[in-house]
């Protein structure tokens, strides 16, 4: 428990169930028990609450979340798909120090990724080199043989990003993957600091907090530069699966933000090769496409031919370069699973750079030895698929039964390219207020990046990101749809 450093004394703590396990870096107390510089305010204020300020400041940000309909979808839920965003009233308190680390490390990161799709689609020197193994790229799910020498606009193919970093026992921040296709959960990050803001208003505007707000325009202006260069007002659209997509709400958060047209592949048209939305006033040209479809559902002509999501003859205006689609097609090769083992090595390449971030050790099962290692210690391990999210299609060793591993051998025996492993991890916790006293939760951080071209000075990062949080006690988990939430995350000024 925690040594009670209060400067006002109330006969309520709400700290008294605090379990610190030196196992885990803990985000507010130290080794010694102590709250660290960063959190000392937060740490007193929570100290001088009324013991049912807490809980009735939780409902008024959980009545907020309620009334502005943020949700999210869970597909396969029988008692109903829709949920309000489970949300955790303390913040996640980041320094100015830590941040400057987090913001090199990811720009370095994309500007690397760029260039290993754009090489990959080309000439592949990565391949010829032996850097990264051929097969590894021609056996990846997300490989498209169609983006073959397609010239991308100013050769991002990724120019948005949302990268999951975990702290581990050392302090240390380090990637454990990266969101490369359509990455979610931006809206969640904004909706956040509003509620923030309206539920601890003392406490933000005291803390010099750095702002998120600008990140709608961040998007915006980041997929304008990726315009056609004949267009000096671009039209921008967001394209979405429609209302049933478990995102749909981020979808029309962000077309706000942003004030542009929320468009379904049905108010699209192609003619000659251009792209055009439907409109009251005729048909309009449309120049860039920030979709929130994924490959395989964008044009029945060349992917999916039973998909009603997409567009007719999207990929050939495409490809002619007359629309421009953010992200590009085939830039989910960059995060399988898989692929990830190998982006320190693209960093060097590429950029004559070590990774500043961190990877996590990971075993490629198609390797004999490393899947004869990892079969023979499954309750130590968490095994995934290289190409699902979400928490899905994964096996956490320590919390599985004889059962759930044997069903996971035969499935890595059968198809072992479909899966990698990792060390059970020992994330952070950070103190989260559950069932009326604050408690310590495992945490990751989904920081957003956004970028327009080749050099450092192309890319822009909100200061701040999605903290998710595994509210279960114990739990290891930490994505909404299996059973976790989110809290704001606050980048200090220096």
């Amino acid at each position: 428990m925690i040594a009670n450093q209060r400067s006002i004394q109330s006969s309520f703590d709400p700290f008294a169930q605090y379990q610190l396990d030196r196992r885990y870096y803990d985000e507010m107390f130290d080794g010694r028990n102590i709250a660290r510089p960063a959190y000392q305010r937060l740490y007193q204020q929570l100290l001088q609450l009324p013991a049912d300020e807490l809980a009735r400041r939780q409902q008024a940000a959980d009545l907020t979340f309620l009334h502005q309909g943020i949700t999210f979808t869970v597909y396969g839920n029988d008692a109903g798909t829709e949920r309000i965003f489970p949300y955790d009233l303390l913040p996640r308190i980041i320094t100015a120090n830590e941040w400057h680390t987090i913001e090199r490390g990811l720009a370095q990161r994309i500007l690397a990724l760029n260039l290993f799709l754009h090489d990959i689609y080309h000439e592949g020197r990565i391949l010829a080199e032996g850097i990264v193994p051929h097969e590894l790229i021609y056996s990846c799910h997300h490989y498209r043989r169609e983006m073959r020498n397609v010239t991308v606009a100013r050769n991002v193919y990724v120019s948005i990003v949302g990268t999951d970093l975990v702290r581990l026992p050392n302090g240390r921040f380090a990637v454990l993957e990266d969101n490369l296709r359509v990455p979610s959960g931006v809206s969640y990050m904004l909706a956040n600091r509003r509620v923030m803001k309206r539920v601890f208003p003392g406490l933000f505007g005291g803390y010099g907090v750095r702002s998120i707000d600008h990140y709608g325009q961040a998007l915006l202006s980041t997929l304008r530069a990726l315009a056609p260069r004949r267009s000096e007002d671009p039209t921008v659209v967001l394209l979405t699966p429609g209302v049933y997509n478990s995102a749909y709400f981020e979808h029309t958060f962000l077309a706000r933000q942003m004030g542009i047209e929320l468009v379904e592949g049905r108010d699209l048209i192609v003619h000659d090769a251009v792209v055009y939305m439907r409109t009251t006033a005729g048909l309009r040209r449309v120049d860039v496409i920030y979709r929130r479809i994924d490959d395989d559902f964008l044009d029945p002509l060349i992917f999916r031919p039973d998909s009603i999501l997409g567009l007719p003859g999207l990929f050939n205006a495409y490809r002619q370069g007359n629309v421009v689609m953010a992200n590009a097609i085939g830039t989910g090769v960059a995060d399988d699973k898989a692929i990830y083992a190998y982006v320190p090595a693209i960093i060097r390449y590429y950029l004559g750079e070590d990774a500043i971030l961190d990877n996590v050790e990971t075993y490629l099962l198609d390797d004999e030895a490393q899947r004869r290692y990892v079969l023979e210690n499954l309750e130590k391990l968490v095994v995934k698929a290289v190409g699902e999210s979400g928490g899905y299609g994964m096996l956490i060793g320590p919390h599985s039964t004889a059962a759930e591993r044997e069903r996971f051998k035969g499935q890595i025996l059968a198809n072992p390219r479909n899966y990698i492993a990792q060390p059970t991890l020992d994330l952070s916790r950070a103190p989260c207020f559950i069932d009326g006293q604050v408690e310590a939760r495992h945490v990751d951080l989904r920081p957003y990046v956004l970028c327009r071209g080749n050099t450092p000075d192309d890319v822009t990062i909100v200061p701040g990101g999605l903290t998710r949080v595994a509210l279960r006690r114990g739990s290891l988990v930490v994505n909404s749809s299996q059973g976790g939430g989110s809290k704001d995350t606050w980048v200090l000024e220096e």
